[in-house]
């Protein structure tokens, strides 16, 4: 199946945020809708030369988003305190994007442990790319950029 075009994909964004936004409340997560990134938002900053690049990195067990640092699953106290290390040249302005994409956030073990620890070290542009499914289904399958 052919997934459809940037347009209709953009158009599709506010539906699903309010359902996100939603289900966020009722769950409590550690998260805003602010701190959301749509996929379609990413592969547009990765594709422009001139944009300013987020550090990114996969807190998951899944392949690499483009220019994405593999930490690995941060349910482990080892992945944690590569992250940690990792962050300790990246300024707290910097936008820091994490994503897993094992699966829906509601049963995912790796987002929470690594969006807090990025809160609590201070970062202020902390974004939780937006994979609503799972990497195959919201990155990949779009053709979106991969390394």
């Amino acid at each position: 199946m052919k997934a459809p075009s940037g347009i209709l994909h953009l158009l599709l964004i506010p539906l699903f945020g309010l359902t996100t936004m939603s289900a966020l409340a009722q769950q409590g997560e550690p998260w805003t809708m602010k701190d959301l990134m749509e996929p379609a938002t990413l592969a547009s900053i990765l594709n422009n030369p001139k944009a300013r690049q987020p550090v990114i990195y996969n807190i998951g067990p899944l392949a690499e988003i483009k220019g994405a640092i593999s930490i690995g699953s941060t349910m482990n106290k080892a992945a944690m305190d590569k992250l940690k290390k990792a962050l300790t040249n990246v300024p707290k302005d910097k936008m820091v994007v994490i994503y897993c994409g094992c699966c829906p956030f509601r049963n995912c073990p790796n987002i929470r442990p690594a969006f807090n620890l990025l809160k609590e070290q201070g970062y202020k542009n902390v974004k939780l790319l937006n994979l609503r499914q799972n990497l195959k289904v919201d990155w990949t399958d779009w053709g979106y950029p991969m390394d």
